[in-house]
């Protein structure tokens, strides 16, 4: 995760975070245009996540919903101003990107895989979000009206992917506590021993697949090779995993 010191104007902040702040070394830790990420180096350490109004509240509820399960950081604040702020403390360890676990890639398949099948056997009957797959519908749907296509999912155009959308997207079920976007950045260990999950906001109940193809992607992405996909689901569990689904996900991907 990476992290570049910066000196920004405290007074640009919420004020309830200006005494946190002035005393404090930050860090840039953003690593996308939709958020802006500060690390904050006091007290053991916190994240604040500025974006646009509304749109933190998704995560603010699933970390502390995760939290209270064992399974990621303490939500410190939210707040829903002219934009959104979420403060979250520091997680040990580091994500998954890390050299030290990109070096021993087997292990990191095995552990990430391990770590993925607890997830899914958790108990999610207080979960506040128990219909994470409308959401998911609507997304593919819309952009697919839209024009969105992302050919790198393995379909050549968007008709073939969105046939095979149209023809199964019903079958997807809301039966597993999904973290949502199930990729090493988001993957906290701290000497291969587990941290936490991070960026949680499309975390909800909805079906064990979303995850499991993420967690192949990741692999794929992150370490240039498909060698670990088998080895992946064997040490998730063979048993639980449909590979048609995990195709039809990839077609439902293709529009985002």
């Amino acid at each position: 995760m990476k992290r570049t010191l910066i000196t920004p104007d405290v007074n640009t902040f919420p004020s309830r975070y200006c005494k946190l702040l002035e005393n404090a070394r930050i860090y840039d830790s953003s690593c996308s245009p939709e958020a802006c990420v500060y690390f904050i180096d006091a007290d053991g350490g916190y994240y604040l996540k500025t974006a646009k109004k509304g749109s933190l509240l998704a995560e603010a509820e699933m970390t502390r919903y995760f939290h209270s399960k064992g399974l990621a950081t303490r939500v410190a604040d939210y707040i829903s101003l002219d934009r959104d702020w979420l403060l979250t403390e520091k997680l040990s360890g580091e994500d998954c990107t890390h050299k030290i676990y990109l070096f021993q890639p087997e292990k990191l398949c095995d552990t990430i895989a391990e770590l993925l099948r607890g997830l899914h056997e958790t108990d999610f009957s207080d979960c506040p979000v128990q219909n994470r797959i409308e959401r998911y519908k609507n997304t593919v749907l819309t952009n697919h009206e839209d024009g969105v296509f992302d050919s790198s999912f393995g379909f050549g155009d968007a008709k073939e992917a969105f046939s095979l959308v149209e023809k199964n997207i019903k079958y997807l079920q809301n039966d597993t506590l999904l973290h949502g976007d199930y990729c090493l950045p988001n993957i906290m260990l701290d000497n291969w021993r587990f941290s936490g999950f991070i960026d949680l906001d499309n975390g909800g109940v909805g079906d064990r697949h979303i995850d499991i193809f993420w967690g192949i992607w990741t692999l794929q992405f992150n370490l240039g090779t498909n060698e670990y996909a088998s080895r992946f689901i064997d040490a998730y569990g063979r048993e639980k995993v449909d590979k048609d689904m995990l195709r039809l996900i990839a077609a439902c991907e293709s529009f985002g």
